[in-house]
């Protein structure tokens, strides 16, 4: 946590302290203390929370040794030799109790590479999550397929097992669920339909290490898992992706795709028998991972532990509502989401309450916006490719089937988010959340008045 303390800091709340108890023992507050220190920040009153919040990612010295064994054996590539990549692919494997695993460049890659695995072709179509990161599209839409959007569970903040049915066509290839924030899905639900229809799963669980469902953990749940250790991730290595799997077929597909093509394990002797691209870890990226294991475990709990206290607190305040999460599972809190009623706020713009907490010293903001209105998916269907795979009329009621997203819709307009680095602070700390949010609440008539 970064340290705010100055001397004069120290000395002003030291005088403060005295001060307190001066009045305590008179049992009468200064003139306007109690007022002052409880007026909303953005309102002119005292910030609840005037420290900052842990930093991240963190770097540990006595990582350093290993990297500098990788970057002083010449051997950076897996394809050059060295142990690093393999280690963490039967790490992580073991971690998540999956068969294999196999490390990839980034976790847009992982799922590139696994939906080439499962068969996803031009011209398929592919059912996922609208409320995700933008490379969820993107690698459907690599692969000249259709993103078909079921629609978002306000409640859960994930794909509803309710709409996926309806939304299965002769060219559905796969569903693809997202573990959103670490938040995960009804899988039980979506595997059966996906059994039912004979559909590929690829989880993407990019957000999701370590997140349990139903006694397992997310990415091993489907055909394959995939995941990512992107900079701002529980587990960061800058760069750096894996996908997880049981089937030896399905992973040897994956290595090949992700090593050019060539063939290893059940295809061994064919060559370049495959379709592929250079999507290899490196190896210096691999052993900065496999040192953080223990530390992922650790801090995972301790976000877990003061995300079910944030969560109690929270519920007590009219006009948040926390998340509902599937029978027998764990969350991992890549951010610790709820979803905020304005009218319970006494009509506070969404974004007037995330300043409101910015000034309380309590950084908020919102989740994903309804991003297939960007653009992104404007400029594909309207690509000679794509309009020659799926004709005009079918893309004509694919963009309109938008309009039919309205969980999604608002979910985008309610949801607020808070970083994983604040479920890392001490317990006081949380506490300064929970007291920001009633101070709000209990002065957001004033605060409306000045949006």
């Amino acid at each position: 946590m970064q340290n705010d303390w100055t001397r004069r800091a120290f000395v002003k709340a030291a005088a403060a302290g005295s001060a307190t108890l001066a009045w305590l023992g008179a049992r009468q507050a200064p003139a306007g203390y109690a007022a002052q220190a409880d007026k909303p920040a953005l309102l002119g009153g005292t910030p609840v929370h005037k420290g900052g919040w842990p930093s991240w990612p963190e770097w540990r010295a006595a990582w350093e040794p290993e990297i500098l064994n990788v970057l002083r054996s010449g051997r950076w590539s897996r394809a050059g030799g060295g142990s690093q990549v393999p280690d963490f692919e039967a790490g992580w494997a073991k971690l998540l109790g999956a068969k294999r695993c196999v490390a990839t460049a980034s976790g847009t890659t992982a799922l590139i590479t696994a939906l080439h695995a499962m068969g996803v072709d031009a011209g398929d179509e592919v059912i996922t999550s609208p409320y995700t990161f933008i490379a969820t599209y993107n690698t459907i839409l690599i692969h000249k397929a259709l993103p078909v959007f079921a629609d978002t569970d306000p409640a859960t903040l994930t794909m509803d097992p309710a709409s996926i049915e309806r939304r299965i066509t002769e060219r559905t290839r796969a569903i693809v669920p997202v573990h959103i924030y670490g938040l995960p899905c009804d899988m039980d639900a979506i595997n059966a339909i996906a059994k039912k229809h004979n559909l590929a799963v690829v989880e993407d669980a990019c957000q999701a290490w370590l997140a349990e469902y139903h006694g397992r953990k997310c990415g091993t749940l489907g055909d394959l898992g995939c995941f990512s250790f992107q900079n701002s991730k529980h587990i960061p290595s800058g760069e750096g992706g894996a996908i997880t799997g049981d089937s030896d077929e399905a992973i040897d597909r994956c290595y090949a795709f992700h090593n050019c093509g060539r063939a290893t394990g059940t295809f061994q002797g064919r060559g370049c028998f495959s379709r592929g691209s250079n999507f290899r870890m490196q190896h210096f990226q691999a052993a900065i991972l496999s040192q953080q294991f223990d530390k992922l475990v650790q801090e995972t709990q301790r976000r877990r532990e003061n995300a079910d206290y944030l969560t109690a607190g929270l519920n007590e305040i009219p006009g948040i509502h926390t998340l509902r999460l599937p029978e027998n599972s764990r969350p991992v809190w890549h951010l610790y989401a709820f979803r905020y009623d304005a009218e319970q706020f006494h009509g506070l713009p969404r974004q007037r309450f995330f300043q409101a907490l910015g000034a309380e010293g309590i950084p908020c903001g919102g989740g994903y916006h309804e991003q297939y209105h960007d653009g992104l998916l404007d400029e594909a269907i309207a690509s000679r490719g794509f309009q020659r795979l799926f004709g005009a009329a079918r893309l004509k009621a694919y963009r309109d089937s938008f309009q039919e997203l309205a969980g999604n819709k608002l979910v985008c307009e309610t949801v607020a988010g808070m970083s994983q680095t604040l479920l890392l602070a001490d317990r006081s700390s949380v506490d300064h959340i929970l007291a920001a949010v009633r101070k709000i609440h209990a002065h957001s008539e004033a605060l409306a008045k000045t949006s």
